[in-house]
This record gives structure tokens, sequence and C-alpha cells, in this order.
């Protein structure tokens, strides 16, 4: 995969080897939450579509099996050996996560750690979807204008610690509705990227490659919002709330205003990239599929046509991993490419939806890696 500016300022080719995923433990499937928290309703369950998800925790005792560091690291270490890189060959880290394993130091620091660089680079973008298709962004800006040579691009997520709570030592059928809608919908995981830049002057000239970003959400109420550990009130006083930290949906706000969101970033994304959706080969959008976000496209915008143009090339796993955060974009990406939906030449458009203030961003690129040998 390639990705490349025609600026003066930034004249590189900056190419993407390979990607590597990590999924913590083995899937739990939905029977296996129906037993923990409840069932839902099979209209409910076919609207989100998720049958499968990994967490990091163990769904019995709550207790943490691995951390959000460990899972960015193992999916970092594949994409390199896919890659055929060093770890010591990387020179800049760029990190996406919502769910760090402390505040300070950034995650992206532990990843440095565990791959045994002494010396590197480390920038972290603190966001949940949109966040690692921003830090791809800033990761291959550096490259490109020749501040660095190499990268890795990291989206990790864990929510599940959020999830325990809601239902540990409780009777499965007394967990509310909506908390077992949540528990249902998000899932953990860890993606990775290796980026490359190239000789000075190697930028492809009229590169379609365009980046984008926006908060849509500046007026309304957050779709999602998790509370605790920050600054919202005195600790003394959060200490005394029913959980320490807590993880809200505005459910039908999401339902509503989501599909805006997604329309909107696929119509500004072609805007600025001069690109028709019939020329976008894979469009790698986490959730472009579920229903409850499909089924209102028309009403957001997106005419009959380009519903159908866009339903054949959407690649997402959201069946098998669930909402994942900053993990999204990259489980997906390495989903697409690993099983040949996204092959050489192909041009792919990644496009990041987070509800917490309704943010999207979107990066169109050139595949120009090989599949990797299963």
């Amino acid at each position: 995969m390639s990705a490349s500016t025609a600026s003066t300022t930034s004249d590189r080719h900056v190419s993407i080897l390979a990607t590597g995923a990590h999924l913590p433990g083995d899937p739990l499937d939905n029977d296996a939450l129906a037993k923990i928290c409840g069932p839902l309703p099979d209209d409910v369950l076919e609207g989100i579509q998720v049958e499968r998800r990994h967490w990091l925790i163990d769904p019995a005792t709550g207790a943490h099996r691995t951390s959000t560091s460990a899972m960015a690291t193992a999916a970092a270490r594949q994409a390199l050996e896919r890659a055929g890189m060093e770890a010591s060959e990387v020179e800049l880290i760029v990190m996406s996560t919502a769910s760090p394993d402390y505040l300070l130091p950034v995650a992206a620091t532990y990843v440095q750690e565990q791959l045994g660089l002494e010396n590197c680079a480390v920038i972290e973008v603190r966001a949940g979807c949109v966040g690692a298709v921003q830090a791809l962004d800033i990761a291959r800006r550096q490259l490109a204008d020749g501040t660095y040579k190499t990268a890795l691009v990291i989206g990790s997520e864990a929510v599940s610690p959020l999830l325990a709570p809601v239902f540990l030592g409780k009777d499965p059928y007394k967990v509310r509705m909506r908390d077992r809608l949540t528990v249902y919908t998000f899932g953990d995981g860890a993606g990775a990227l290796v980026l490359k830049a190239g000789e000075e002057g190697s930028a492809h000239e009229g590169s379609r490659q365009v980046f984008a970003t926006r908060s849509m959400g500046g007026a309304r109420k957050p779709g999602m919002l998790i509370t605790g550990g920050g600054t919202d009130a005195p600790l003394h006083e959060q200490q005394q709330r029913k959980r320490l930290m807590d993880i809200s949906l505005d459910i039908p706000g999401t339902a509503k205003f989501g599909p805006r969101v997604f329309v909107e970033g696929i119509h500004d994304m072609l805007r600025r990239s001069g690109l028709a959706l019939d020329e976008i080969d894979a469009c790698v959008l986490p959730e472009g599929n579920a229903e409850y976000f499909a089924s209102e496209y028309g009403t957001a915008g997106l005419s009959a046509e380009d519903q159908a143009t866009l339903s054949k090339n959407i690649v997402e796993n959201l069946t098998d991993v669930g909402a994942t955060g900053s993990a999204a974009v990259p489980l997906a990406l390495d989903a697409g490419w690993v099983d040949g939906r996204i092959t050489p030449g192909d041009t792919v458009l990644l496009l990041a939806i987070e509800a917490s203030r309704y943010l999207y961003a979107g990066l169109t690129l050139t595949w120009d890696a090989p599949t990797p040998a299963k």
C-alpha cells in the first residue's frame, strides 16, 4: 500500500509495507454473553450485527489478562514481521487509544519499551475510532517531509474493563437492557501498520491521497461518554460514584445522527479527493454495513445508487470483533488485506466514525503491498 503527497515540502513516497493485528483471548459469542448478562432480542442482535468479540478481561472474574500496550506491541510485532523489518529500524511510533495503561506515561512509550527501543520518537493521539486514521496521517506527513524514514502506526483499545462492573456478581436477567446492549457491542484489540519513506522526490505525481477530519457534534451532547479519572469533578467526589469509571451511550442520538456523520464523511472525502464512489475499490468503514446505520443512509442524504455502490466495496469485520474504538480501522484493514479483499493497485478509502462527539476521519491511498502468505 502506498500513500504519497505532491507538495513541494513533502515529496517522498510513503509506503505502508504491512499490517498486523492482535485480538486477546478466545472469541466470546452471543450465547456466552447471554449467560453472564442476559440475552438481547433477536432483532436487536441483527441490528448491531456483532456475533463475536474478544475481551482483555476474563469474563468470569474481570481479571486483566493483558494490557492496551501489550496488545499494541503484539500487533506491531506481527506487522514488522510481515514487512520484513526489525523493531530496531523503527524511528517513529504514532499510537491512538482512549484506554491507556496509565494517564502518563503514554501507552506508546510502553510499546517502545516492549519492542526494546531505548530511543524513538513517540506521538500519541487520545481518541476512539477516528484516532488511528489521524495517527496514520500524522505519521505519513512526518515521513513524507523527511523527518523520519520508518514508522509504526497503532490503534489499540480495551473497553471490556468498563463493561465488567455491569454484570460481575449479578443475576444476568437483572442487568438493564441498555447495559446489555453496550456489553454486546464492544470488543478489544489492536491493529498496526508499518510505514517507510522513499527517497526525496519519489512522491507520485497526481496522487489522489487526501486526508480530512471533522467533529460534527459541537452543539450536541456526546453520543458516547466515558467518565472517571478526569477533571470533571474532584477525585474524592468521583470516588463516591456508583462506578469509578463508566461508559454511557446515547443510543437514540447515535442511531439518528450517526448516519449523517457517515454520509458527510463520505461526501467530504469524495469532494476533496476528486474520486467518484465507483472509483473506490475498497472502503474500509467499520460498522458501515450495520443495519442501524445503513438503514438510515437514504435519510442522511446518500442516494440509492451510491448506497448500492458502497455496499459492494465496504471492508469491515464488525461481526467478528465488535466495535473496537481506535483499533477498528486497523483491524478491518488488516482483515481486508489478509483475506484478499484489498489487492495491489486498489484505491482505498479509510473512513472512521466516532460517536463521542460525532467525528469522522478519512484518508485515501493506493494499495501496493502484495497479499501476505497465509
